[in-house]
């Protein structure tokens, strides 16, 4: 007979999953806009695209597995007023988890040291804002004492892992964007919509996890 596993034997089991084949491209694109901003992968731009760290941060709370996002600010360069994932461009002399978690700390108060490091998704690039962005899971062992920085975050979302594994809560619309009509996935949670590269991040992190 089949069981749930633990929150302790998920992240296990997610850690472990990090290092072999991922779903990747072919998974982040059941997340992507209609029409798509752009066709180039991460591998044709590489060489030229700002790159940045975010942080997929996993964590105990309520009695299951939770995630945090952040609705950007207005005054923030690029998707302003979006959800994302805490994260920013990556500074010289730093791996792509380093930025993740300086950024995380910076807009969070999230401590690097509470923090364990469980593996790396499939990189992903935005064409509207040339970024290259490299997701590192990580997991915490109780849920952190968010302290968001006012310039950057305008509100802290939290997602009960769960929610996100639950088909219902994937929806489409149809929306205008600069004028055109796009048909938009999203994840809908507590009157959020969660779409975008944000989206396509959690659509290989949920793909891995029915794998249990």
């Amino acid at each position: 007979m089949n069981r749930l596993l633990t929150q302790e034997e998920t992240l296990q089991f997610l850690e472990k999953a990090l290092k072999g084949p991922k779903p990747g491209l072919k998974a982040q694109l059941t997340m992507v806009t209609n029409p798509r901003p752009g066709n180039k992968t991460i591998k044709e731009v590489e060489s030229s695209c700002i790159k940045a760290g975010v942080l997929v941060l996993l964590y105990p709370w309520k009695g299951c597995l939770y995630l945090v996002l952040t609705r950007r600010t207005a005054r923030m360069a690029f998707h302003q007023a979006q959800i994302s994932f805490a994260g920013g461009r990556q500074e010289e002399g730093e791996s792509f988890e380093q930025a993740a978690l300086r950024e995380a700390e910076e807009e969070l108060r999230i401590l690097p040291e509470s923090l364990q490091i469980l593996g790396g998704l499939t990189p992903l690039y935005i064409p509207p804002s040339n970024y290259c962005i490299y997701p590192a899971v990580a997991a915490a062992h109780e849920r952190p004492d968010f302290r968001p920085s006012k310039h950057e975050v305008a509100e802290v979302i939290e997602v009960p892992l769960d929610h996100l594994l639950e088909p219902k809560n994937t929806m489409r619309e149809v929306w205008t964007i600069q004028g055109v009509e796009v048909e938009v996935p999203f994840y809908f949670f507590d009157r959020h919509k969660i779409w975008g590269a944000t989206a396509m991040v959690l659509a290989e992190l949920t793909e891995i996890l029915k794998r249990r």
